[in-house]
This record gives C-alpha cells, structure tokens and sequence, in this order.
C-alpha cells in the first residue's frame, strides 16, 4: 500500500526555506507546516525569523502552539504535527513541511518513538546539574568531546536526549552505534524531499545580515518582554539562538555588540550541524540557489511533485 505524500522543504537557517516552501503551498492550493524547534513558541517571533501574520500568503501551521515556559517536547509536536498533516490530507491538499530542525522533521515522516529512558537516579541528576550550570551548549560540548558522532546527531537543545547519550556512554554503549540506522527508517509518509543550498560564504553573509535585521526589528525589546514574562536561559525557549545571547545582555553579563557577533557566530555555526544533518539523508534533493532563483527552486519542486504523482495531478 502506497503511503500518503507529503513534500518537504529543508535547509540551513537563511536559507530561504520559508518563502519557497510558501510559493509551492500557493502553487498546490495547500498550507505549510513548520517543523522548526523555536517557532512553535508564542511571542516568539523577531528572533525566530518567523513570517508575520498580515505577510503569509499561504497558512502556516505549528507556530505558536506553545508558550516559552512551559515544557514542550519533539513527542507532542510529532502528534500535533501529524494532525495537521492529516487535517490536509483527509481535505485532498498535499501537505508542504518546511524548517530546518531535523529531528522535528524526522519524527513527523518517519516512524520514530521517543522512549521515556532510565528512572531518575544519582548520575542523571548530575547531568541536568551540569546542564543548569553550563546550559545545553555546554552539556552538548561534553557529549562532542566524549562521543562526537553521537553528538553530530543529536540537537543541543535536545537535552534530555544529550543526557541519556551520556548515560550510555558511562554504560560503554555509544547513542550513535544504537542508533546506526537513524537515518535508515521506516516511512510513515511518502515524503519527498527538497534541500536549499548555496556558497557557505554567501549563506554566512546571509546569516550575519539577517541577525542585524532582527535587531533593527526589535529582537531586544521582544527579549526583554518575555523576560518580564519570566523566561530565563534556564528554559528551553530560552536556550535558542539570539534569546540566549540577549538575555545574557539583560543580565549585564555581556554588551550588546559582543551578544550581537555571538548570535552571529552561534547561527553559522549552527547552520554547519543542519547541513551535516540533511546531508547524511540520502532522501534529500538538492537545489543550488546560487544556479536559480527561490521563484525557480519553488517551480522544480511543484513540476517534480506533479511528474512523480499519480495521473500527473498533485
């Protein structure tokens, strides 16, 4: 039995993601469904570069489904994720993803469960310690310095999965051994897809450009609200990138020009782990945006859907 079709729109950030993946929902009549860590968070929205309400020309779903303090896990959005994805389906619309967090799209496409781990003891207590002291970034360094191919695989942010690696290294079993067929799963829809790509130096430009545009935008005034709110860098909310740096400015630990260049270097680097994520998926497509426009990637994808769909119709 053939599986439902999705497509799938991935890439570094700055990649243009998010206007592609609009023009090849307009072009099939359909929403896009975000699968992004960080934009599922309400008030959220400078430093997430998500696309303003009165600038979506095409819905976008799985944004603003949670609040920053409250617990939110990859295990609730896959179920709300599918949701969606199945709201479309069942209304003939093929669904477009489209984000950057890999193990967010992974967990919507293909079968993955997500196991609770070992009962709370001494060791695992150690780590979350480790984790509150040196935040995920730094309880991820420990992984990449002890395992770095575990590491490769799993987002920092991702803390509770970096501790339970940890745990099963003091075990003597590698995270990424176990799980040597990641990237060899089992389908849970017929996805297709595309991946943005262009010169690491123009992608870099790009990020650098775009983390001055958000603070031109108001990236600080948006911090300092949700820290009004209550968010700290102990929340996972606020570990993402340009929130951590800011509330760091807030705090007075650091100037806004050296939060600035840390963002700045954060995404970069950041960038490189999504790159090596979608690369180790031999699914991926890849489209050169230094060869085309993002109308033209746009009008690859929707002429490559409808080739490969029954009777040509999408």
């Amino acid at each position: 039995m053939s599986l439902p079709r999705v497509a799938c729109v991935v890439g570094p950030t700055a990649s243009g993601k998010s206007a592609v993946s609009e023009l090849v929902a307009l072009e099939l009549g359909s929403s896009v469904v975000s699968v992004d860590a960080m934009q599922v968070y309400r008030g959220m929205n400078v430093g997430t570069a998500k696309t303003p309400v009165a600038e979506r020309r095409a819905p976008l779903l799985m944004v603003d489904v949670a609040d920053p303090l409250e617990s939110y896990s990859v295990q609730l959005f896959q179920a709300q994720a599918r949701s969606c994805v199945d709201a479309l389906l069942a209304e003939g619309r093929l669904p477009v993803l489209a984000g950057g967090t890999g193990l967010y799209l992974n967990a919507v496409i293909d079968e993955m469960s997500f196991p609770s781990g070992e009962k709370d003891d001494e060791r695992r207590r150690s780590y979350e310690a480790l984790a509150a002291e040196r935040g995920p970034e730094g309880l991820h360094a420990l992984l990449a310095e002890r395992d770095p191919e575990s590491a490769a695989l799993i987002h920092p942010n991702n803390v509770r999965r970096v501790v339970r690696a940890l745990e099963m290294l003091d075990e003597g079993v590698s995270y990424a051994r176990h799980h040597e067929g990641l990237h060899e799963r089992r389908p849970h829809y017929g996805a297709r897809i595309w991946g943005l790509t262009m010169a690491r130096e123009r992608l870099y430009a790009r990020i650098d450009e775009r983390v001055d545009q958000m603070v031109a935008a108001g990236l600080v005034e948006e911090v300092r609200g949700l820290a009004g709110r209550g968010l700290t860098t102990e929340c996972t909310a606020g570990q993402a990138i340009g929130y951590k740096e800011v509330l760091e400015v807030l705090a007075g630990a650091c100037t806004i020009d050296e939060a600035i260049e840390q963002v700045k270097l954060r995404s970069r680097r950041y960038a490189k782990r999504q790159l090596s994520w979608f690369r180790h998926d031999g699914r991926v497509r890849w489209i050169d945006l230094d060869a085309c426009d993002v109308e033209g990637a746009a009008r690859q994808i929707v002429s490559e859907l409808r080739e490969e769909a029954p009777d040509g119709e999408v």
